[in-house]
This record gives C-alpha cells, sequence and structure tokens, in this order.
C-alpha cells in the first residue's frame, strides 16, 4: 500500500459514523445507508487529489452522504408509488410538495441569518448529528453553552418562521 492510500484512510474512516448516522437518519434503512457510506467513501477516492486542497473533509463528506442519501431517497419514492398515489394522496399533491419546498427554502434563509456561532452549532447537531459534548470541544466551550445556543438558535428559528409565515 502506498502512503497516499494510508493517508486516505486516517482522514476519511474516522468520519464513518458520521456518515452512517447522516444517511440512515434519512433513510430509516441500514443497508441503504451502508450503501451511501460506500458510494461516499469511492467518491471520495476517486477525488483524494484534491482533498489537501478541502477545507473541512468531514464536512465535504457528510454533505456527499446528505446528498447521496436524498438522491437514493427520491428514487426510492419514484419507485414505491405510482400515478394513482399522486393524485390521490394529499402528501403527494403538486400543492403539497411545492408548500414543503417553499418551508425548506425559508428555513435555510432564516438558518443563514442566524449569528454564527448558534447557525453552526444548530448545522453540527441537527444536519451533522455531532453531540453537544463533541460540539463543545469543537467550539471550546462548555456543554452547557452549546445548550443555550442551541436552544436560543431554535426559538429565534421558531419566533422566525411563524412570522414570515403568517
Amino acid at each position: 500500500m502506498c502512503m497516499e492510500h494510508e493517508q486516505f484512510k486516517r482522514i476519511t474512516l474516522p468520519l464513518r459514523g458520521k456518515l452512517m448516522s447522516c444517511a440512515e437518519h434519512i433513510l430509516n434503512n441500514k443497508e441503504d445507508a451502508e450503501d451511501v457510506v460506500q458510494e461516499t467513501y469511492y467518491k471520495l477516492w476517486f477525488m483524494r487529489e484534491e482533498l489537501s486542497q478541502v477545507q473541512s473533509v468531514s464536512a465535504l463528506s457528510l454533505t456527499m452522504a446528505k446528498n447521496l442519501s436524498l438522491n437514493m431517497l427520491k428514487r426510492r419514492n419514484r419507485e414505491d408509488y405510482d400515478l394513482e398515489d399522486v393524485f390521490v394522496s394529499e402528501e403527494y399533491s403538486p400543492y403539497r410538495i411545492t408548500e414543503q419546498n417553499d418551508e425548506a427554502a425559508l428555513l435555510h434563509r432564516l438558518i443563514d441569518r442566524l449569528p454564527e456561532m448558534q447557525r453552526n452549532i444548530l448545522i453540527m447537531k441537527h444536519i451533522e448529528g455531532i453531540e453537544i459534548e463533541e460540539i463543545a470541544s469543537i467550539a471550546g466551550c462548555s456543554p452547557e453553552a452549546v445548550r443555550m445556543n442551541l436552544s436560543r438558535a431554535r426559538k429565534k428559528l421558531r419566533d422566525w418562521f411563524l412570522m414570515v409565515s403568517k
């Protein structure tokens, strides 16, 4: 094995737990999550020469796993229901899908308005699935401070969302 392979393993293998957690959270299926993690590693391997220029391999790999999971979920959903379901079910109505997309876009814009510390903590906790203690270690603060910032971020988002969606 060449040094390049060893270095790749040293950088990427510790991310496996976070990648699995992210994929399982989205897919609710361990086998599909395993497939997503495997595909994420393949993609990382093929771009290994550029990884040294990436600011955060962890963030990149989590984004890749999230996107691969969402793509798999879309494919699965297309296969799981027929056209009658689309026209009969309120859940799949074009109106409801558009409404959900609009709400998600609004939520992303509101998250971007949060103070940097609150935004980063919220993303680490709810998108990357990092535990409070690990966030505290990364941020260099106490777990209580992380919980406080997380609580404030959630409250601001809730208040802003309710105010904007009225």
